[in-house]
């Protein structure tokens, strides 16, 4: 059965729907060191709703928008996942499947200040179930406003299942947003997409076959998808290099603003929802990309699977305005 929430009184902005088909439970906590052999007393623990589309849909409600956000949900961590969302107010769509929701484990290193994440595998979806999900996704296609699909796919789903959601999109009329990897986003390009943001490794080994040492080899390589039309726009964070936008009207860098990186955990997530949410409130696509810019930062500046807070987002928004004038 599909449980969902009901959203609030629609905007004058576009409608956007998220997908998270291999969501997680992050489990977040620290320890003095991390070695073998030993107990290792932790800290407080924290629990969140992670997953790509999910984290998506979480910023975008932080920064004032919203979303209708399509997930798996499974087993006694599905209940436990099901809360937390649902505690948050996100108007959610839970396809149910018979394995269960998967857990991820983010350890930070107090002595060092390293980070170890361990992220499972998930689930095995049989086709019922991730057809099951598609069905829910056809029949969500928010016409005029965007489709975001984020996150890895669990076993049993096909590669193509991505380029299967930009299709649907396409056929609805929205546009579609895929953050992937491997196989899943060679499909979803060869579909052709409104927007993708690789990581350096996914934009070259993956997609390329070898790494992109220099800024002229990343610029020619996310201006190479646009121009083959694989994607309109193409983003590519490069840390404290900043960020490069691809798109047929050219290339636009941003720095990133100075601030104190506690965690990266949810940074991408949280770009790509500020990215997509100024998008559709009409805002020009180089608001936008500052925006998630911005967002990725802020988030960078929170501890563990902490995302970002509006007053940062919109400080950053404003202090890169100021500084790119």
């Amino acid at each position: 059965m599909l449980v969902r929430m009901e959203a609030s009184p629609a905007t004058s902005a576009k409608p956007i729907l998220t997908l998270t088909v291999n969501p997680a439970l992050d489990v977040s906590t620290s320890t003095e060191r991390v070695t073998s052999g030993h107990k290792l007393r932790c800290g407080t623990s924290r629990l969140d709703p992670g997953g790509g589309g999910v984290n998506v849909a979480r910023v975008v409600q932080r920064l004032g928008g919203q979303t209708l956000a399509v997930y798996t949900a499974g087993g006694p961590t599905g209940d436990a996942y099901r809360r937390l969302i649902e505690a948050e107010r996100i108007p959610t769509l839970a396809v149910p499947i018979q394995g269960s929701t998967r857990q991820d484990f983010t350890v930070d290193e107090t002595d060092t200040g390293k980070q170890f994440r361990f992220v499972l595998q998930g689930p095995e979806l049989s086709e019922e179930e991730w057809r099951a999900f598609l069905a829910v996704v056809a029949a969500s296609i928010p016409a005029g406003g965007f489709v975001v699909a984020s996150g890895s796919l669990p076993p049993g789903v096909p590669e193509d299942f991505y380029a299967r959601v930009a299709r649907l999109s396409r056929e609805g009329g929205a546009r579609c947003v895929v953050d992937a990897s491997g196989p899943a986003l060679s499909a979803a390009l060869a579909e052709g997409v409104f927007l993708i943001k690789p990581s350096l490794r996914e934009l070259g080994e993956e997609l390329g076959g070898a790494a992109l040492d220099t800024e002229p080899s990343q610029i020619g390589a996310i201006s190479r998808l646009v121009a083959e039309r694989s994607a309109e726009y193409v983003a590519l964070t490069l840390g404290e290099a900043g960020a490069v936008l691809a798109s047929k009207s050219g290339i636009i860098r941003i720095p990133v603003p100075a601030v104190r990186v506690i965690s990266t955990v949810g940074a991408g997530d949280s770009f790509l929802g500020a990215f997509v949410l100024r998008l559709a409130q009409g805002h020009p696509v180089e608001t936008a990309f500052r925006a998630a810019v911005a967002a990725g930062s802020a988030t960078a500046m929170t501890p563990a699977t902490e995302l970002c807070h509006r007053d940062d987002v919109e400080r950053l928004e404003a202090e890169l305005a100021a500084a790119l004038l």
